[in-house]
């Protein structure tokens, strides 16, 4: 049986991928991640609740092309 996803607020979640990720990445503000929310709808089956697991790689994989969040 598959462990229940760790779900944290959207602050602790830009908390912990910035202060995880190596130097020379682009970090996250909370506008990308509103962002990245509005493209990634279905992603978020609990609300505004974030999943390190479940966002995270999705995110880093999005981030680069999308690391300006007026366009």
């Amino acid at each position: 049986m598959k462990d229940a996803p760790v779900l944290i607020s959207e602050a602790e979640f830009l908390e912990s991928y910035n202060k995880n990720m190596p130097k020379g990445f682009p970090h996250v503000t909370s506008a990308l991640l509103e962002k990245f929310k509005e493209v990634h709808m279905p992603l978020f089956t609990h609300g505004d609740l974030w999943s390190l697991d479940q966002h995270r790689k999705k995110l880093i994989d999005w981030l680069p092309h999308n690391s300006d969040p007026a366009s």
